[in-house]
């Protein structure tokens, strides 16, 4: 949440690509975010790196699991389930 305070009034505003907050009378903006564009290189219009970064995580998660049961029974479940959903369309 940075310098913003949590349950005050917030006013958003835009100057371009990117998205201020401020609280209602003030003039003092915190930059929380950006306008993101379409990625035409990826299906879901996601920024590339997201799905490198997410690519990248389940890298991490399926080496972590062949040391760690309760990871590695999870993914196992997650497997199960993505199957069965796949004949199910």
């Amino acid at each position: 949440m940075g310098s913003l305070k949590p349950g005050a009034t917030l006013i958003y505003e835009r100057v371009g690509d990117e998205v201020y907050a401020r609280e209602f009378g003030t003039t003092d903006r915190t930059l929380v975010g950006y306008d993101q564009k379409s990625d035409t290189r990826t299906q879901d219009g996601r920024p590339l790196i997201d799905h490198m970064r997410e690519d990248k995580l389940w890298g991490n998660i399926r080496r972590a699991a062949r040391t760690n049961p309760a990871l590695q029974d999870a993914l196992d479940r997650a497997i199960i389930i993505y199957n069965l959903s796949k004949t199910n369309e």
